[in-house]
């Protein structure tokens, strides 16, 4: 992309998060009704779609399928990061009033830190494409480990928040801190995913941008989603498995092995990548929804 659009898009994007932000921090001592968290969070979904339909139109084809599946793959990742979130503030029992407060700063500083993450895999792979190995490999571990870890339902604090409870630290201050570090581990996730998907700086960044957008809203609105999309983790753990395993295919490219033996190794197009997200997704949300409903008839 040119520097003009890098400079527009950018431009825009942050206004947009700039107005997100102020709006936040002058609602910051109210709750948020449903009613306006439901109209923002569609608003920034089909924002991000249409965003994607115009890249067909401006950009080329091949943007536009790596855009989506890229900014399906962050949103979802940041839909699983703010369930934490949520047992978070729960645990730590922030005021309803300070929650609007405590997220700004969250998805700010997930901004932050998926932008410099981006900035140094961008400046690592361009370096050593063996990295990919490395990527791969860690996408597929992290899958096993949410499934491992998929009938945890309470986020417990670690020692270092336990610490800082025990010297006084405000409730404000704990959550803050607790959020920041989920971001980090949430980040180690998102980058290698996306970078699975496209190589392209702007998808890269647009993606996360959009898949960040909105999350403030959506938060005020999962807290019964939470108990229906019951088979999100293992949707995401599958995503991850199957981007980990293409990030080790195009590693084994890269260094120009194309054969094991007599066998050929494939190439997995991205339309087979966009495919199986959407599929993913989708038997994920509809065996949510039958085994919560089961349940509930059988109350």
């Amino acid at each position: 992309m040119s520097a003009t659009v890098w400079e527009i898009t950018l431009l825009i994007l942050l206004l947009v998060l700039g107005f997100d932000f102020a709006m936040a921090y002058v609602q910051r001592n109210r709750e948020t009704t449903l009613r306006t968290a439901a109209s923002w969070t569609v608003f920034y979904i089909v924002l991000a779609i249409a965003f994607g339909i115009s890249l067909g139109h401006w950009a080329t084809e091949q943007a536009q399928k790596e855009f989506f599946a890229g900014w399906l793959t962050e949103y979802s990742l940041s839909f699983d990061n703010l369930f934490v979130f949520v047992l978070i503030l729960a645990r730590l029992k922030v005021a309803k009033e300070k929650e609007q407060l405590v997220l700004l700063f969250g998805i700010a500083a997930s901004l932050l830190l998926r932008g410099g993450f981006i900035a140094i895999g961008s400046l690592i792979i361009s370096k050593f494409s063996w990295i990919f190995f490395f990527f791969g490999a860690f996408l597929i571990y992290t899958a096993y480990t949410l499934v491992k870890e998929s009938e945890e339902k309470e986020w417990r604090e670690g020692r270092f928040i336990s610490y800082l409870r025990n010297k006084g630290a405000s409730t404000f201050t704990l959550a803050l801190i607790a959020i920041a570090m989920t971001d980090v581990l949430f980040a180690f996730d998102s980058i290698p995913a996306i970078f699975g998907l496209t190589k392209d700086p702007y998808i890269i960044v647009t993606a996360n941008i959009f898949a960040l957008m909105g999350l403030r809203q959506l938060y005020f609105l999962i807290g019964k989603l939470m108990t229906k999309l019951v088979y999100l983790t293992e949707g995401l753990s599958a995503i991850l498995a199957f981007i980990g395993l293409k990030l080790l295919i195009e590693a084994l490219h890269e260094q120009h092995w194309d054969r094991i033996g007599n066998f050929s190794i494939p190439h997995i197009s991205l339309q087979l990548s966009l495919g199986f997200i959407i599929l993913t997704l989708a038997v994920t949300a509809i065996l949510s929804l039958i085994k919560t409903r089961g349940s509930e008839l059988n109350e």
